[in-house]
């Protein structure tokens, strides 16, 4: 390698090291504006033409948001509309209500999983709450010899929709590797599952076993009265024990039962479509009809705007919901993502500096003559940059950038393999300076030690057992 060649990988280091600080010094500046600071800091350093570097900036976000942010509203919207209506209630209630008490971590995990393919981390848990809280009484009530059905239940719930979060599209996190390293949507779902599923059982309900008796959670008595006592409920009925559900509370949500069946056809729809353009790029001649149409409906932002409209029809309008009222609903669901869309597309503008100014080449110069395993290399980016920024988001959007020179942009196996290893570590040592950690913490009335042990392990156990299982699968890809 050349001198220049250092110099710019001296300068992608000192340009993590900037962000991490940013982030977590007493400016505590805001994640996106710190990696469009950085970026431009960037640009400059690498000898970037200046009239070059806010055209970088604005091609690095706006493609990234061109391709995630429509998927990223639609699926969120798609998620409050579940959540509204009691699609996610009836899901898991008949999860749960096919199982015994020993098999509940699995049947919480399931619930978990179904619940949280279009859902961040913190909005699956919040919906999910009521249910843990609900069943986690009635296991108490049924088996009070039971060492903390808290921990039982909690520990599987966590490990479904962080293994989700980072590892399995069409959820927004992996969909940003998905399009920066030009990776086959199709071939990473079908690598997502096979990696979600070990370490989902492994992570939640094998670790949930091991960990029942050596901590005892109990929540507060007044978030355990309002999780489990509904208004319509018979005076001492706890939810989940045979009491229907009602309604949130919130306006416009709907009171009329919502089939499972038609629950669950809600969250395939989107991703039947885009698995179904993956088949048929395989089976069907590229000129086609069939093909013409797979690539249409397949595509995410298309797959997921479809989905979102049969669950606004049948979800909504089919019962018996006002439009001002969903309109209201979808309108509010969107103001939380409003951050998580600016640091994507922060990290966006940071990807296109590095690949405008020859970073990206310098790294791709170093990883062909060092002979770097680019899975460990992107695992292990994504796991320090999330753990010291305090964003899983930060962790994949930048080390998709970082990586994305030392892969071909062929849409092959390896390439999908390479964006859920960068998902496995963006899950990894969540602590204090994630969202989801306070969250677990305050919802269960948790200590800062068992916070420690119950959360911040969980997600290390799935980010280093989907790491494996992603090395385990390169074998054959």
């Amino acid at each position: 390698m050349t001198g220049h060649t250092w110099y710019l990988l001296a300068v992608l280091v000192v340009a993590i090291a900037v962000l991490i600080a940013l982030i977590n010094s007493k400016v505590r500046m805001h994640p996106f504006v710190a990696l469009i600071v950085v970026a431009v800091a960037t640009g400059i350093a690498a000898g970037e033409a200046p009239a070059d570097i806010a055209e970088s900036i604005e091609d690095g976000a706006g493609g990234i948001l061109g391709d995630v942010g429509l998927t990223l509203a639609l699926g969120t919207m798609l998620g409050r509309l579940m959540a509204d209506s009691g699609a996610t209630e009836r899901i898991a209630g008949a999860i749960v209500d096919r199982s015994t008490s020993r098999t509940l971590p699995l049947m919480m995990a399931l619930a978990a999983f179904v619940i949280g393919i279009p859902m961040f981390f913190e909005v699956g848990l919040i919906v999910l709450l009521p249910l843990v809280f609900s069943v986690a009484e009635r296991v108490r009530r049924e088996r009070p010899e039971a060492p903390s059905p808290y921990v039982m239940l909690v520990i599987p719930t966590v490990a479904a929709l962080a293994t989700l979060h980072g590892m399995v599209p069409p959820h927004p996190g992996p969909l940003v590797s998905v399009d920066g390293l030009h990776a086959d949507l199709g071939k990473t779902i079908i690598i997502g599952f096979i990696c979600a599923i070990p370490t989902i059982l492994l992570a939640g309900p094998v670790f949930a076993r091991f960990m029942e008796s050596r901590v005892s959670v109990e929540p507060d008595a007044a978030l355990v009265e309002q999780f489990t006592h509904r208004a319509d409920a018979p005076h001492g009925a706890i939810a989940g024990a045979g009491v229907p559900a009602a309604s949130s509370g919130r306006p416009g949500t709907a009171t009329r039962g919502v089939p499972v069946a038609l629950a669950l056809c809600a969250i395939a729809v989107p991703v039947v479509l885009m698995l179904f353009r993956t088949v048929v790029e395989v089976i069907a001649d590229e000129g086609s009809g069939i093909y013409k149409v797979a690539e249409l409906v397949g595509a995410p932002t298309i797959a997921m705007l479809i989905g979102f409209l049969f669950a606004l029809y049948f979800l909504a309008f089919a019962q018996g919901r006002e439009g001002e009222d969903i309109r209201r609903s979808v309108s509010e669901s969107l103001k939380p993502i409003v951050g998580i869309l600016l640091i994507i597309g922060g990290g966006g503008a940071f990807n296109g500096v590095l690949k405008a100014s020859g970073i990206g080449d310098a790294v791709a110069d170093a990883g062909s003559s060092l002979h770097v395993n680019t899975i460990v290399l992107a695992w292990l980016l994504a796991l320090l940059l999330s753990a010291s920024t305090g964003s899983a988001t930060v962790g994949i959007v930048s080390s998709t950038g970082i990586v994305a020179p030392l892969v071909a942009t062929d849409g092959s196996w390896y390439v999908s393999l390479v964006v859920v290893a960068i998902g496995a570590g963006s899950v990894g040592l969540n602590y204090v300076n994630h969202a989801g950690f306070w969250l677990v913490k305050e919802s269960f009335g948790m200590t800062m030690g068992q916070a420690v042990k119950i959360h911040t392990s969980v997600q290390t156990l799935v980010s280093v057992i989907g790491f494996a299982m992603v090395l385990f699968l390169s074998i054959f890809f």
